[in-house]
């Protein structure tokens, strides 16, 4: 799907759906990627169960399942964590890989979050002024970037992004040879 298809979508849904999202910083990412007993799937489950408790279905008739996307393919491992982080005990919860191609509401999720991702890399841009493309590892643009300006926006980066490590560590390495 393109960035205007996506757009286009996100205009329909954002006023018709009742959402909220939690941005996570760089400094998070990297502290979870970064323990010994925790990961990036682990810090996405606990942001849905914080997302998931101030949902009351008691209180909400509309909502009788929560449908989550689960981030790889233990699913179970998934659900049995987040489970134990839910506060309501009653709450059904569908944990599916890949949901957002099989629930429409989980694609609109999905929608919602990468719109909002990609207006956060706008602000940055507008911030500092420079335009360093899409904030992806595939990108030129953004290769470039982080070769030129890794040390001036620390705080921009995952320090545990491969790339990010990859480029600190040939810049630190020093040469026997010219």
């Amino acid at each position: 799907m393109t960035e205007k298809q996506r757009e286009e979508i996100f205009k329909n849904i954002e006023h018709q759906l009742k959402y909220e999202l939690t941005i996570i910083q760089p400094k998070d990412i990297d502290e979870a990627v970064n323990a010994k007993s925790y990961n990036l799937n682990w810090l996405e489950a606990d942001k849905a169960a914080d997302l998931l408790n101030k949902i009351d279905t008691k209180l909400d008739n509309d909502v009788s399942e929560v449908i989550v996307d689960c981030p790889s393919n233990n699913t179970n491992a998934y659900k049995n964590y987040l489970k134990q982080k839910v506060d309501n005990e009653e709450m059904k919860l569908t944990v599916e890989h890949k949901a957002d191609l099989n629930h429409l509401i989980v694609g609109a999720a999905s929608i919602i979050a990468k719109v909002t991702r990609e207006k956060e890399i706008e602000k940055i841009k507008k911030k500092i002024k420079i335009d360093f493309g899409s904030g992806y590892p595939s990108d030129p643009k953004t290769k470039e970037f982080l070769k030129k300006y890794y040390s001036q926006y620390p705080l921009i980066f995952r320090k545990s992004w491969e790339p990010y490590k990859s480029i600190v560590s040939s810049k630190s390495q020093t040469k026997l040879f010219s």
